[in-house]
């Protein structure tokens, strides 16, 4: 008849979460490694020196089942058992990509806080060779913090990434992005200096003018007054507007 060899399991090991690396390497610890099923006293012994660790796939997860090889018994009853398949767990995390070559455009004053990046230059820094990952510059967009006018005003950028192995990447936006918004011209229309008696001033008065090109939900408007070329009687007179803006 036959005696085969009694089973033993390895317990104490386990495997270190990492971030993404493009591999499956996995990192293992095995602070009290120990055997379960040896009978009585005997000498046996469990090697992990040549331990090695594999995730079942590359990419990002959690709870990822790894798989640990290269155990091997030792003693002098090793001989008497064999060694169960040992497998753990441990965590796949994104990697972190960072936006290069990307600025933000200055503008004139739109009544709304869009921003266009530029992305000629663009490119992404971090990706692991061989993976295919790419930045998505025809949906890039970007924001300034409020609507107003002014100089190096701050610019947020919304940028993200597609690609067969983006699930395994996270995007790390710009910062320290920066551009103008100037100001946007307005016309009057319908302005009409008013006909007066001589008084002996170059003073006109002007009425009827309403602004072109405010934009929607925003507060301005025109006022002011106009003056005669000289204050001489006279029929169709030049008049020179000074109206301002306010609101």
């Amino acid at each position: 008849a036959n005696i085969t060899a009694k089973a033993l399991t390895a317990t104490g090991i386990t495997a270190a979460n990492r971030v993404y690396n493009g591999g499956t390497d996995a990192t293992l610890t095995a602070a009290n490694p120990r055997l379960s099923g040896v009978l009585g006293s005997e000498n046996v012994t469990l090697s992990t020196a040549d331990a090695r660790g594999a995730f079942a796939d590359k990419n990002v997860g959690t709870g990822k089942t790894v798989t640990v090889s290269n155990l091997s018994l030792g003693g002098s009853d090793a001989g008497n058992y064999s060694l169960n398949s040992y497998t753990t767990t441990a965590n796949i995390t994104a990697k972190a990509l960072t936006a290069t070559g990307i600025t933000a455009a200055s503008r004139v004053y739109n009544g709304g806080t869009d921003a266009t990046l530029t992305t000629a230059n663009a490119g992404l820094s971090g990706v692991i060779s061989g993976d295919a990952v790419s930045l998505n510059t025809a949906t890039a967009s970007g924001a300034f913090a409020d609507k107003n006018v002014g100089t190096n005003k701050p610019v947020t950028a919304n940028l993200s990434i597609s690609g067969t192995d983006a699930g395994n990447y996270t995007l790390t936006q710009p910062t320290g992005l920066t551009a103008d918004i100037s100001k946007a011209t307005l016309t009057t229309t319908g302005a009409a200096a008013q006909n007066k008696t001589y008084d002996r001033t170059t003073a006109a008065t002007i009425t009827g003018a309403t602004l072109v090109g405010v934009f929607s939900d925003d507060t301005v408007t025109v006022s002011g007054d106009g003056s005669f070329a000289d204050w001489n009687v006279g029929i169709n007179k030049p008049v020179t507007a000074n109206l301002s803006i306010s609101g």
